[in-house]
């Protein structure tokens, strides 16, 4: 009886026992790979603030552990498969480090489509993803899309006039960019932010296309002296980014957790990713100009031939998506709606 007793309490005890083990297998760790450095002010206050979020909502149950520079391995161009095939479980790239690839984002891309303003555009981008284009983006779980502020124009000469671009070799980050800098005139190459200092150092490259926010992480104030602004929306070019995960990770995941996910993704994550360049980036601006950096604003006038010299571009976009039969005019009008939208009341 004493033995049969000791081994039934035994038996009732064993799943208290095991609760610790249970509650410890409900902890994940997600490991998320992207290109910039440590220092640049995307991962400094946007993916680090986003991981802080997850830990504290999920009583530090739900951690993301940031690997920078491409630490992980692979090319900027990989880390979308990366994420697809598993080899990380969350990358933030943009779709146009593979070309064509996600051709309806490319509607935010497009030169002069864009607001200035990146608290526009993140709201504007994440909106259009959940209408039209999670198809594309189907191989991966997309916890957000959207899109950075104005970008600028960062070369060796002035650049104030159109005739200013011609020859100019820039590296551009999007296709679309690349399309309007040829309409320019200038020489566009297409390279990944983190090869824009040796490219510059090499002479391969006379400067670069890009927000102000990144300027320091690559230390471009100190290789150029010359930045070219547009005043006013719609502005010159945007490029747009992703934080995508695993599928199978994301699926795998306990459903609290993947809930304390779902409430930081979409809107709520786009939001977030605004501030590096919003709040950061007149910043980076300030202190160009301090250090005796000349910053340029093209005129209203100038800004006008830009904007229809690279008209084209867009035409031969929206004739291209209907040979992939996307009604390219439709996500076109749908975006600039969108940014008209959300940039209503927006200085």
């Amino acid at each position: 009886m004493t033995n049969r007793r000791t081994i039934l309490a035994a038996g009732l005890a064993a799943p208290a026992l095991l609760r610790p083990q249970a509650a410890r297998a409900q902890e994940l760790t997600l490991r998320l790979h992207h290109f910039l450095p440590a220092i640049s002010n995307v991962h400094r206050f946007f993916l680090q603030p986003w991981a802080a979020k997850l830990a504290a909502d999920s009583n530090n149950r739900l951690r993301v552990q940031i690997f920078p520079s491409m630490q992980l391995g692979g090319a900027p161009p990989q880390l979308y498969d990366q994420a697809r095939d598993g080899v990380v479980d969350i990358v933030w790239t943009l779709p146009g480090y593979t070309p064509g690839r996600f051709p309806s984002i490319e509607a935010f891309e497009l030169p002069f489509v864009a607001h200035k303003r990146a608290s526009v555009n993140v709201q504007a981008v994440q909106t259009l993803y959940e209408r039209r284009m999670r198809a594309e983006f189907g191989e991966t779980h997309l916890i957000t899309a959207w899109g950075h502020d104005a970008g600028v124009i960062h070369a060796k000469r002035e650049v104030r006039r159109q005739e200013d671009m011609v020859g100019l070799k820039l590296r551009f980050p999007t296709r679309q960019a690349g399309e309007a800098l040829r309409a320019l005139g200038a020489a566009p190459i297409g390279l990944p932010v983190p090869q824009v200092p040796e490219a510059l150092a090499q002479g391969v490259i006379d400067g670069a296309v890009v927000p102000w926010e990144v300027v320091p992480s690559i230390r471009l104030h100190e290789a150029l002296r010359f930045h070219t602004e547009f005043e006013g929306s719609p502005t010159f070019y945007v490029a747009t980014f992703i934080l995508a995960m695993n599928k199978a990770k994301y699926e795998a995941m306990a459903p609290d957790l993947r809930a304390i996910l779902d409430a930081n993704s979409g809107m709520a994550a786009a939001r977030m990713a605004a501030r590096p360049w919003d709040e950061e980036g007149p910043k980076v601006e300030e202190m160009v100009r301090r250090r005796g950096n000349q910053i340029i604003s093209l005129s209203p006038e100038e800004t006008a031939r830009f904007r229809r010299t690279t008209e084209p571009v867009i035409t031969n976009w929206v004739a291209a998506m209907r040979e992939r039969n996307i009604n390219g005019g439709a996500l076109l009008e749908e975006a600039r709606a969108l940014v008209a939208q959300f940039g209503q009341g927006v200085a």
